[in-house]
């Protein structure tokens, strides 16, 4: 059974330099329109620490930094539902991949648990066959959450 989710209430797009002080104050107004929208702290705290990862990740493992390439982001937001994407013009990568963060030889090493942690506190996570643009969502509604597409 396939739930239709509710129409966003405020929807965006940006594209934002690769730069790791550029994205900020992006995330902060998503985290107040989201506090506008009655989200409990908990989900907040949620989905700010994915969209660190997320846009972090682009900037400095997709486009390495490169002052000539964007991040770009498309956000749907409701009071039910946040749903984003990031898409970053690097090569991609192969999620599946990445180490196991929880394996017992990699406890020690800094780094590598931002895609666990996504994983953890959204309701669903996928990124393209290309792995250069992850789409991610939280759902609040007591059905499943509507398929994430990643183009």
């Amino acid at each position: 059974m396939s739930a239709t989710p509710p129409p966003a209430d405020r929807s965006l797009q940006v594209s934002l330099p690769s730069s790791l002080e550029s994205y900020h104050g992006f995330i902060q107004s998503i985290l107040e329109h989201l506090e506008e929208l009655s989200w409990k702290t908990s989900d907040l705290f949620a989905i700010h620490m994915a969209l660190e990862e997320s846009i972090s990740n682009a900037i400095r493992h997709g486009n390495k930094e490169d002052p000539a390439k964007r991040v770009a982001i498309d956000c749907e937001i409701s009071s039910v539902r946040f749903w984003i994407r990031v898409c970053d013009e690097g090569a991609g990568f192969d999620p599946k991949a990445v180490p196991d963060c929880c394996d017992p030889d990699r406890l020690e090493v800094p780094g590598g648990r931002g895609l666990a942690l996504m994983q953890a506190y959204m309701s669903r996570m996928e990124y393209n066959d290309r792995g250069n643009c992850l789409t991610m969502e939280k759902s609040l509604s007591g059905g499943s959450p509507s398929a994430c597409r990643c183009d």
